[in-house]
């Protein structure tokens, strides 16, 4: 399923006035494509993905859904923070979606037990969430969207908080699941390195109100590995993302925050 974008703008009213995080982003992602969009601090990204998913409008423009649905959900998300329900043990955090559908008990086994161990869960499957690692638990938010079937996922910044290492380890499990399961993702971040390793395409984001200043190719053989890391379409890629965020990473630091507002 593909998903067009189109002058997609979103204004957030404050005490203090009217704060545009958006100005009329447009962009098209193709089906079973890894799209990328990065921007500096506050340009509207986490915005834009939630607009995306519907749980919250845009003030003008659209987002569309072309091709058939085949999958029983037109989009999941995987959220910054896992959002895991703490009082359900990681067997039913990830099949949270068959049960909500009702599916059989003998279904709803073979669903959570196939996604659980395509993401390496099947040992953890009794414990908490707070009983895991970060990256653990990132990986069953991850788990618990696939098992909802979707045609498009959507991920947000889904292991900032984890250390380098373990960064480094769960962006090779997401491109393994991508190159196995062949979803359209949408994929959030902050990082450079994250964007050009996983990432088809990439949309670049102006600082606030965000608007798209670029879409590159990534032109990076797959499958990426840490040795992709020297090769030239790498660094080709990083240094022009660079020069496209730089002006505008300086101004987001130079910018204060909005104040708490609401949706219009």
């Amino acid at each position: 399923m593909r998903v067009r974008v189109s002058d997609v703008c979103k204004e957030f009213v404050t005490k203090h006035g009217r704060v545009q995080a958006l100005a009329g982003v447009s962009f098209e992602v193709e089906e079973q494509e890894f799209f990328g969009i990065i921007g500096p601090n506050g340009c509207g990204k986490t915005t834009l993905l939630h607009i995306i998913a519907g749980l919250a409008p845009p003030t003008s423009g659209r987002v569309e859904f072309l091709g058939e649905q085949r999958a029983e959900s037109r989009v999941a998300m995987v959220f910054q923070q896992h959002a895991l329900l703490p009082w359900r043990v990681v067997e039913r955090n990830v099949g949270l979606a068959p049960e909500l559908r009702g599916k059989p008990e003998p279904l709803y086994r073979r669903i959570t037990g196939f996604f659980m161990r395509l993401t390496r869960l099947k040992d953890v499957d009794a414990l908490y969430p707070h009983q895991l690692s970060g990256g653990m638990q990132h990986k069953a938010a991850i788990a618990r969207a696939l098992a909802a079937y979707p045609e498009v996922l959507l991920m947000d910044e889904p292991f900032g908080n984890l250390d380098a290492m373990a960064r480094m380890l769960l962006r090779e499990e997401i491109q393994a699941l991508w190159e196995r399961e062949r979803k359209t993702v949408l994929f959030v971040t902050h990082s450079l390195e994250e964007a050009v390793l996983l990432c088809d395409r990439i949309a670049v984001l102006s600082a606030r109100p965000g608007s798209v200043k670029a879409v590159l190719r990534v032109g990076l053989p797959r499958p990426r590995t840490h040795e992709s890391l020297t090769h030239p379409a790498y660094a080709e890629t990083m240094n022009r993302l660079w020069e496209l965020l730089r002006e505008d990473v300086e101004r987001a630091m130079r910018e204060p925050p909005p104040r708490q507002a609401r949706h219009r």
